[in-house]
């Protein structure tokens, strides 16, 4: 059959069978190579149609197509969806029964199926193999491929026997590589393990033009989710979290709040999986919260947004699950809350693979790429594009970096004084001991090493070390500073750094405007004076047990309304929420009109400092324990408990502020803590406690997760 038909039955195929008008972008490319006998690499977006590449090729190739899939709880959805079509498909996975196996397998040898989908483990199943030599395959799809490269961010051994397994078919069949996340490594990686010459590699590029992307820092992350899932109701929406423990406490808190919500992770069994993952696809809950194991491949095109309550490991596995949003073509939000805890954790998860060294320094690459992400002010999409290598110079113009208000000011000559304090220091510290070197802090490393003697030393002693940390952050993400690859990286200048230095090039930083914060009301402060006392009185105990002035004062600016709005005033514990907040927000109430247009979810997590004016006794502890105090130090100094001083060095450090509070900790109990919380859950303490021995204390336990 002659090229020219070939090309006109593929677009009649694609009308008639599957109901589209013409190919999207790269299709047509791809799917000609295939039908002329070429071996491909498609690199297309999630949701740009990789599925046709293959399906149609299958339909007008006289063979078997075999599709090598990773994840067997996709394959039932991907051939139900083809046998609505009229396509004979099946799969052949551990989920069938032996009578059911040896049906499909009869079908295979009949010539019943177009295609066949398989995982990469059953490629060495010698039974698979001898049925396979009887048949005649005309494509191999191998469907996810970045999972063939060591250097993607989702490697699976397995596929590393698909090129060796492919050569000893004969004839040999038409190799089709399909990913939608693949950096330039992994581009090389794949034409190289398959033999697919540059020709024949087809990239569409990553853009999705459809897809709106934030990064949120500093909220309490679960107000924040609570009142995003409650305004958009009824659409279909994916939030992701770290663990496993993290998933069950996100959903059971949400289905408490009476929203219809599945979990998943890779706890679960194959049966709950799948029942959950078909209860979110055919509408049955309105979100799914889940781990990374809900992966690749899921065909819901109807999600509106997809969350990321935790830090991503690396770009492509975020990218890849944020991509999951939108895949309709209709807009998709994609928001990723940004905690500095997180990090930790992922560091944490590098540090215990089983990876060798080689891998686990490319692992902290990404993930310092990953961190970059979030404190850039360049466009969120733009940065994406270019890790990939997809350069563009044009602002998406919907993410939360170009709506963002407030006018760009120069800072070149800050910017000077930390790229000359990190060359002079030889490039040999982090970013905390940089930020205390300038803002020229006291602490016994710092004079034990000389570092006060540098004429860098207190340049910036007019801001806070955080405020310099942040600082160091930006000029990280915006490429002029580059952190090592490895668990404790440090700072080094880039070839950008330099031409500043040399003063060719300005620095230059938007300068966010001042919220102006709310103030006190004193008609509602009587009130809730009035109501502590009633409750005082009721339960035999002096008032300012119940709330002190200052928490009555900061309710009064922001007549929280809700539970969480409640718990988000600084004062109000978890007990104290419990047990007062219905009374405290029934006697707001009247008082809703007056409550100021400020979204308290996006608050940092209590009222910070920085808006009142003045330090906060949580920054003050922390900027003394950065000057060199030590805990017991701070205890006798500034006349506060132990569990008060600890308090808060963890809120500062959950505020961003750079403590390494878990070097405190032994590293050997750091690690053992961690694996602890890994498997039981970092939301309560004393499951943690209880998996220890006797001499770990609950102080290390919470110097280590950050509670």
């Amino acid at each position: 059959m002659s090229r020219i038909n070939l090309e006109e039955d593929a677009r009649r195929l694609l009308q008639q069978t599957f109901g589209y008008e013409s190919f999207r972008q790269g299709q047509q490319q791809v799917i000609t190579h295939v039908l002329n006998g070429q071996d491909t690499l498609a690199i297309m977006p999630t949701g740009g149609g990789k599925s046709i590449c293959y399906q149609v090729p299958a339909m007008l190739l006289p063979g078997l197509t075999i599709v090598i899939s990773p994840l067997i709880s996709l394959m039932k959805d991907q051939v139900d969806a083809l046998n609505e079509l009229g396509i004979a498909s099946t799969y052949l996975n551990s989920t069938l029964s032996a009578e059911e196996e040896f049906a499909r397998t009869e079908g295979i040898k009949d010539g019943h199926y177009k295609l066949v989908y398989v995982a990469p483990e059953r490629l060495e199943n010698f039974t698979f193999q001898r049925l396979l030599s009887t048949i005649n395959i005309s494509l191999i799809a191998i469907d996810e491929a970045h999972c063939m490269s060591q250097w993607g961010h989702d490697f699976r051994p397995s596929y590393m026997k698909i090129p060796q397994w492919i050569e000893q078919l004969q004839p040999r069949p038409i190799v089709l590589a399909l990913t939608a996340t693949a950096t330039k490594d992994v581009q090389n990686d794949l034409k190289t393990h398959l033999s697919i010459s540059e020709d024949h590699a087809v990239v569409t590029g990553f853009a999705r033009t459809n897809l709106s992307f934030q990064v949120i820092k500093g909220v309490d992350k679960r107000a924040y989710v609570t009142k995003f899932v409650n305004q958009r109701k009824g659409e279909p929406g994916i939030i992701y979290v770290s663990t496993r423990k993290e998933a069950e406490h996100i959903a059971s808190h949400l289905q408490k709040k009476s929203f219809t919500c599945g979990i998943y992770h890779g706890g679960m069994s194959d049966v709950d999986r799948a029942a959950s993952q078909e209860d979110f696809l055919y509408d049955r809950v309105e979100m799914m919260v889940a781990t990374n194991a809900f992966g690749m491949g899921i065909n819901k095109s109807n999600v509106r947004y997809v969350i990321h309550f935790n830090l991503p490991k690396n770009i492509e596995a975020y990218y890849q699950e944020a991509g999951r949003a939108g895949r309709d073509g209709e807009k998709g939000d994609c928001i990723l809350l940004f905690g500095g805890q997180d990090i930790r954790t992922q560091q944490f998860f590098i540090e215990q693979s089983d990876a060798d060294a080689k891998y686990k320094q490319n692992e902290f690459h990404k993930l310092q790429k990953m961190i970059s992400y979030c404190h850039t002010e360049s466009c969120l999409q733009q940065t994406i594009l270019r890790y990939f290598g997809d350069d563009s110079d044009e602002p998406c113009g919907r993410c939360s970096n170009c709506l963002q208000q407030g006018e760009k000011q120069e800072c070149t000559r800050e910017a000077q004084m930390v790229f000359s304090c990190i060359k002079r220091t030889r490039e040999r510290f982090g970013t905390m001991m940089i930020a205390q070197i300038l803002t020229g802090s006291t602490n016994q490393k710092i004079k034990q090493f000389g570092l006060d003697k540098l004429p860098t030393y207190g340049l910036m002693n007019q801001q806070t070390a955080k405020s310099v940390q942040s600082f160091i952050d930006f000029l990280v993400a915006e490429d002029y500073l580059q952190r090592t690859n490895s668990e404790y990286p440090t700072i080094e200048l880039t070839e950008r750094a330099v031409n500043v230095l040399l003063g060719n090039e300005q620095v230059m930083r938007r300068i966010e405007p001042e919220l102006k914060e709310p103030e006190e009301q004193d008609e509602v402060f009587d009130v809730l004076r009035n109501l502590r006392k009633d409750l005082a009185t009721s339960n035999g105990i002096p008032p300012y047990l119940v709330f002190s002035d200052k928490t009555l004062k900061e309710m009064s600016k922001y007549i929280p309304q809700t539970e969480d709005e409640f718990g988000s005033i600084s004062g109000v514990g978890e007990q104290k929420k419990i047990k007062y907040a219905d009374a405290f927000i029934q006697a707001l109430a009247p008082f809703k009109d007056k409550k100021p247009e400020i979204d308290m979810t996006l608050r940092p997590t209590k009222t910070s400092s920085k808006a009142s004016g003045k330090k906060g006794n949580h920054l003050e502890t922390a900027t003394q324990f950065l000057n060199g105090s030590t805990i017991q130090e701070l205890v006798n100094e500034r006349n506060l408990s132990e569990r008060t001083i600890l308090n808060h060095l963890i809120r500062a450090e959950s505020e961003g502020m750079e403590l390494n509070l878990a070097s405190l900790v032994p590293e050997g109990k750091r690690k053992h803590i961690l694996e602890i919380a890994e498997r039981v859950g970092a939301e309560f303490l004393r499951p943690i406690k209880d998996e220890l021995p006797e001499d770990y204390t609950f102080e290390e336990i919470r110097l280590v997760i950050g509670k």
